[in-house]
């Protein structure tokens, strides 16, 4: 009996030894794994290699000239694809957008991680540019934008339409993302992947997409292209606002009057007023 005993407290012992280290080994090897997903996690991007240099010029021009223009203040942000890899966009780092130098810019890839922050803040809100770049081959700038005249449009049923010629980028229309039908109650920022993707789905083939509570974002072929549109939409915004309070009917573009504007090149791709907004952006 006392063999047996001692035969069964044995089998016990080794059986509790087991399982101890049973469980070492899944906790190290579970530990492992998620050192392993974190260092793959933390791996930056590889950089595409040193942008155009007037890409950079034109861009650093493009964040003073929308705070300049009242498009943009202490916040807000503009983006441009990088040049040699259409899976790499530019933008600055987290700065009020009429402090923006050179310096300031940060390269990313389409998920939102930069190439190399050295340890600086970033915008929240680079999802927006980096899931419309993913979306969008022919989109090759962006800007996000909070200008007060605008959000009305995004907060009532009241549709912006182009007034005048300077409005033909919106003529085939401009939706509205509403952050809370896909997310519930949110703080409002897109600061994640699946919501810029949300939003680039709203934003379609249009050049515009209002956003509702919060802002806008505009899309261009060029950094030009997104600085005029994102200027004359907050012109177009207060002047559709001052007809409204008319109470009279409205004669807005036709579709086909807007798209003849834009086959015709849209003014260029506004280089006169751009020649004129860099050089006082600039200081020139």
């Amino acid at each position: 009996m006392v063999l047996i005993s001692r035969f069964t407290f044995q089998t016990r012992e080794e059986k509790n030894m087991t399982d101890i280290t049973r469980r070492n080994f899944l906790m190290s090897s579970a530990f492992a794994f998620v050192a392993l997903r974190m260092s793959i996690q933390q791996t930056p991007p590889a950089s595409a290699g040193p942008a155009d240099p007037m890409l950079i010029e034109d861009l650093v021009a493009a964040y003073r000239i929308l705070a300049q223009q009242g498009v943009v203040d202490g916040y807000g942000h503009v983006s441009a694809r990088h040049n040699r890899n259409p899976n790499r966009f530019i933008m600055s780092r987290s700065l009020a957008p009429e402090l923006v130098t050179a310096a300031d810019l940060l390269e990313f890839d389409l998920d939102g991680n930069p190439v190399d922050a050295k340890g600086r803040a970033l915008y929240s809100e680079r999802f927006i540019h980096a899931e419309i770049f993913r979306a969008r081959a022919d989109v090759n700038a962006a800007v996000h934008a909070h200008a007060p005249s605008v959000i009305p449009f995004a907060d009532t049923n009241v549709a912006m339409r182009p007034m005048n010629h300077m409005g033909s980028f919106m003529g085939s229309g401009v939706p509205v993302f509403d952050i809370r039908k896909n997310f519930g109650m949110t703080d409002m920022l897109v600061s994640d992947s699946k919501k810029g993707h949300a939003l680039a789905e709203v934003l379609g083939n249009k050049n515009v997409v209002l956003m509702r509570g919060h802002g806008v974002a505009v899309v261009g072929p060029t950094i030009r292209h997104v600085v005029g549109r994102s200027i004359y939409l907050e012109v177009n915004a207060r002047m559709q606002a001052q007809a409204l309070s008319f109470n009279s009917p409205i004669t807005y573009l036709d579709p086909q009057e807007a798209q003849k504007m834009l086959d015709s090149g849209e003014n260029g791709g506004y280089e006169r007023p751009w020649a004129a907004w860099k050089a006082k952006a600039m200081g020139k």
